[in-house]
């Protein structure tokens, strides 16, 4: 799928034009973007296969779409604020495979709905500015996404075969994954994700989902390990909660020696343990979030690594903690790092506890630990990666942040919807970590995922 034509960026007045709508699109913009995604869906029913299905039906992915829109609107005079979420958008789209063609469709629609919606209201300079600088970012992502692919060794869909299943936790199986045609795979940076695509019973299209490649890289295989989601909730109580389907069919229904469909890896949240530095490495994770984090443990060990390390884990129960014994035998042979894995329910063992590895009951404190033993917080060039639920990771790089931590070495992963933007709130000297707001949520214009 391919674009015929580049049309002209926006002019000055196209984007005042833009940016004074904001107002209408705070009252109308779910219901703009709800009025594309079922006009885009019935009209062209193959792309079901690309969005997801679950966040179309729990009405996540129209008011996240709603708020990017909004989003777009607020910054179009200032794009750079809008950077880092473009990689992560563009990175999220590579590992879907998307072409220029699918960004015609998504702008055809898209405008489309805003003159279905509003009417009158729509005049021809409004669509035709919304036109314009919808193209400004699309070019943007569209050349960005020919980058990430011209780096890949293949541009497609790729059959791999589950080798082995194996239980982690009550909740997380691991999977690994050798290609059908016996050549390597494709190297990925420990924390990146893959795609997989598989039939799920619910659907008539096949689905795809982002797993994190969760140990270190090997030629010959990937691993993924997943969480069964036994029914997601939704903050509309006229939605029924459903369960994660694709995790369900990996979990009950793939079977080792079974085919699944993968695309190569992709993400922007990464360690590089190619870098020469040799600052303090921070670990952080809360239940599932573990797995990017447990590529990044596997490739330092892997790789020899000296650099100081803490690993920080949150999880529920005994039955909900994966990996618990790998990362208590890493800690036995590395002097200089160190577990600490606090354990809501209080009933993980303490037995065999070690200076460097402690169990903690209750819920992660930061400010129960020492800031320059466990934290590292006196090197201003300690990186720290978190990875858990939404709330999990801002809250703690917000603390982090308040702790004296370098901002910019504090890095986290989502593939959900939300706000994704985050800047100081308007500058106050020595304005806390506690005043740092979200700001308007960026959105894949394609899918509609919105990503942090």
């Amino acid at each position: 799928m391919s674009i015929t034509s580049r049309v002209p960026p926006p002019t000055p007045e196209q984007a005042a034009i833009v940016k004074s709508t904001v107002p209408v699109l705070e009252q109308y913009g779910v219901t703009i973007t709800s009025t594309f995604y079922q006009n885009m869906h019935r009209d062209i029913p193959e792309l079901h296969e690309i969005f997801n299905q679950a966040n179309q039906k729990n009405g996540h992915q129209a008011r996240a779409l709603a708020t990017a829109v909004l989003a777009y609107a607020k910054y179009i005079d200032n794009l750079s604020v809008l950077g880092e979420a473009v990689e992560l958008i563009c990175q999220k789209h590579a590992s879907l495979l998307i072409q220029p063609g699918h960004y015609d469709i998504v702008g055809k629609y898209l405008l489309a709905a805003i003159k279905e919606v509003l009417g009158g209201a729509a005049a021809d300079e409004i669509v035709s500015a919304w036109g314009a600088c919808y193209w400004q970012l699309a070019y943007i992502m569209i050349d960005r996404e020919e980058q990430i692919y011209t780096e890949k060794a293949n541009r497609d869909w790729r059959e791999f075969v589950v080798e082995k299943k194996l239980k982690e936790s009550e909740e997380v199986t691991s999977f690994y994954l050798k290609p059908k045609d016996g050549n390597p795979v494709e190297s990925h940076k420990p924390g990146q994700y893959i795609s997989i695509r598989v039939p799920v019973p619910q659907q008539d299209w096949k689905q795809i989902r982002q797993y994190s490649l969760s140990t270190c890289p090997d030629p010959s295989y990937y691993r993924i390990s997943v969480k069964k989601i036994d029914g997601i909730d939704t903050e509309d109580t006229s939605l029924q909660a459903h369960p994660g389907w694709v995790s369900n069919v990996l979990h009950d229904s793939v079977q080792e020696g079974d085919t699944v469909d993968l695309t190569f890896p992709c993400g922007s949240f990464y360690l590089d343990p190619k870098t020469s530095s040799q600052a303090p490495i921070v670990l952080i994770s809360g239940g599932v979030g573990l797995t990017p984090l447990m590529s990044m443990l596997d490739t330092l060990v892997d790789e020899g690594s000296e650099r100081p390390l803490t690993w920080i884990h949150a999880t529920r129960s005994q039955n909900a903690y994966a990996f618990g014994d790998h990362v208590k035998a890493i800690m036995k042979t590395k002097p200089t790092w160190q577990a600490v894995v606090y354990n809501r329910d209080g009933d993980l063992s303490k037995d065999g506890d070690t200076a460097n590895h402690k169990v903690v009951d209750g819920r992660i404190d930061l400010s129960a630990l020492d800031r320059a033993i466990d934290l590292y917080l006196d090197d201003v060039d300690t990186e720290y990666f978190i990875c858990g639920p939404d709330s999990f990771m801002v809250e703690l790089k917000d603390i982090l942040v308040g702790m004296g931590a370098n901002a910019d070495n504090v890095k986290y992963e989502r593939f959900g919807t939300g706000d994704v933007i985050r800047e100081p709130a308007p500058a106050v000297s020595g304005c806390p970590a506690s005043q740092m707001k979200p700001a308007a949520g960026l959105t894949c214009p394609v899918t509609g995922e919105t990503m942090a």
